[in-house]
């Protein structure tokens, strides 16, 4: 991968998503695919500008069937965003560099708007 995005599998799941404290952006990706390999350049692009505020990883779907399962994956790419180990949104398909720049954009304000959100109040016993 490149300086910026590392290739995770099912053994560093853990290790790479669920200890992770920014938002993540999941790649979820084959070799053969066309729009997938025309996504990876701005990926990187984006991983480098956004480093230490989003975190960018891709999962070859074809050697990580069962992540592929987990998310639903019916067709590539598939972009998943993560926070705290939760997904809180996704985008199937290729739309084009502005849609990524955009994307990005909101998965940076994911953390604000997680904690912007009314905490539920535990039931009262009485």
């Amino acid at each position: 991968m490149s300086a910026h995005i590392a290739a995770v599998s099912r053994e560093t799941w853990d290790q790479e998503i669920m200890n992770e404290s920014l938002p993540i952006v999941v790649d979820l990706w084959a070799p053969w695919c066309g729009p997938c390999r025309a996504l990876t350049p701005i990926l990187e692009e984006l991983a480098g500008t956004y480093h230490g505020k989003v975190k960018v990883v891709k999962v070859n779907v074809d050697e990580q069937q069962e992540i592929a399962q987990a998310f639903e994956v019916q067709s590539i790419p598939m972009l998943a965003i993560l926070y705290q180990g939760s997904l809180v949104g996704k985008v199937v398909g290729f739309g084009g560099r502005e849609q990524i720049v955009e994307l990005f954009k909101e998965v940076v304000l994911v953390p604000e708007k997680i904690a912007a959100l009314p905490k539920e109040e535990p039931p009262t016993s009485g």
